[in-house]
């Protein structure tokens, strides 16, 4: 079924773009989580975003328990696309449901409180631990890239699959 809205949680802005993206794309209206429960009725159809921490797409369950998530999106760090299969066993998705990566941005500035610590924590270590790795693959130096020295990878090109999923329903 198609989606009637795209409704999504941001913390540091990537998230917020993508799904203005996509309403640009397919002229869904777009909200945040917070706006939609002002503005559409329980068990309406959407198109879910969400920001990646440990694994799990935030907002997700509170979607899901007032919304028909149609198609869900994480945006994290990682390469579009990837750890599709880590994401639905962190977030106990099922089967049927469509689920997509886009890799987001990272901005230490952004972030506050316990986020901002995790992630200062996250690069200190894994990106130690990528830095001294004498054979990285493209992906992780993209990711010590961006751990590094931070910086959007935000673009409509990532949504490619997202856009296919949403023409084909």
């Amino acid at each position: 079924m198609k989606p009637n809205a795209i409704v999504y949680t941001s913390n540091t802005g990537y998230t917020r773009q993508y799904a203005k993206l996509l309403g640009d794309k397919t002229g869904l209206p777009v909200y945040s989580l917070d706006e939609a429960g002002a503005k559409l009725p329980p068990t309406t159809s959407i198109l879910y975003l969400g920001w990646l921490m440990a694994g799990k797409v935030q907002g997700y369950a509170k979607a899901a328990k007032r919304y028909q998530v149609e198609a869900l999106c994480g945006v994290g760090m990682g390469a579009t696309g990837s750890q599709i299969q880590e994401l639905r066993k962190a977030n106990g998705l099922p089967t049927a449901l469509p689920v997509f990566t886009l890799q987001g941005g990272f901005d230490i500035a952004k972030l506050h409180g316990v986020y901002k610590l995790m992630m200062t924590v996250m690069v200190k270590t894994a990106g130690k631990g990528l830095a001294d790795k004498k054979d990285r693959t493209p992906e992780e130096d993209a990711m010590l890239d961006m751990m590094l020295h931070g910086g959007s990878r935000v673009s409509e090109e990532n949504l490619a699959d997202v856009l296919a999923w949403y023409e084909k329903e």
